[in-house]
């Protein structure tokens, strides 16, 4: 005797498909992924506003709210499922991000909103508002009420080594603090000597002009300096 066994929907999907599927709340979902919207939108506000570079990016700054909800979106998916949990781990393991942090600050925000993106897709979302709160004031309060005083680059380059001490002179009486970064002879006996410098005030820079007009200065340039690079 012959049986007939009909296939439903469910027999196809006899996995842990429908069991995940049933399993997942579209609300609490829908409160994450809100909740991490607004604080990475504070992130952004915060960046925007503590920015103090040379170059303001604002597709970094977009990033930083795409970022927090890209982190919570993976934190919920990986939370109800360990296997699913383990693959994740290993594709993150393999990808490789090339993009160059110049700006230790970019580095504390990247650090902020994926931190943020993990409390929100947890659920631990007034520990996600309370920090986010905490860290934002804590960064507008210390870049705009802390001042520092950026040394400047002053490179000179003359042929003649009896006026080292004439251009000291100078340097000595106008700023405030000078120190000898390198001194390099170059071809056709010209001299290039840098000097850090601390300026008094800003209208002190005008002394470069003092030491152009001396006697076998080619060049005399001043640069601001962060510590990273010139510019």
């Amino acid at each position: 005797m012959n049986t007939t066994t009909k296939t439903t929907f469910n027999d196809i999907f006899k996995s842990s498909f429908l069991e995940n599927t049933s399993s997942f709340s579209i609300i609490d979902s829908l409160i994450g992924i809100i909740v991490a919207f607004a604080v990475g939108l504070f992130i952004y506000m915060v960046y925007k506003k503590t920015f103090s570079g040379v170059i303001y990016s604002h597709s970094f700054n977009i990033s930083l709210i795409i970022m927090t909800m890209a982190t919570a979106l993976i934190i919920m998916g990986i939370s109800t499922n360990i296997i699913l949990s383990l693959g994740m781990v290993g594709a993150l393991s393999i990808v490789r991000f090339r993009t160059p942090i110049k700006d230790p600050m970019d580095l504390v925000y990247l650090f902020w909103a994926v931190a943020s993106g993990i409390l929100c897709g947890a659920g631990l979302i007034p520990l996600a508002i309370i920090g986010a709160l905490a860290i934002g004031l804590v960064l507008i309060f210390y870049v705009n009420r802390l001042t520092v005083e950026n040394p400047y680059l002053l490179i000179v380059k003359y042929t003649n080594e009896g006026i080292e001490k004439n251009i000291e002179e100078i340097v000595s009486k106008q700023v405030k603090k000078y120190t000898v970064k390198s001194k390099s002879v170059m071809g056709q006996d010209l001299i290039e000597l840098t000097y850090e410098v601390r300026l008094k005030k800003e209208q002190d820079a005008q002394f470069i002009n003092s030491i152009k007009r001396l006697d076998s200065v080619n060049s005399t340039v001043m640069l601001s300096y962060d510590g990273n690079f010139t510019a």
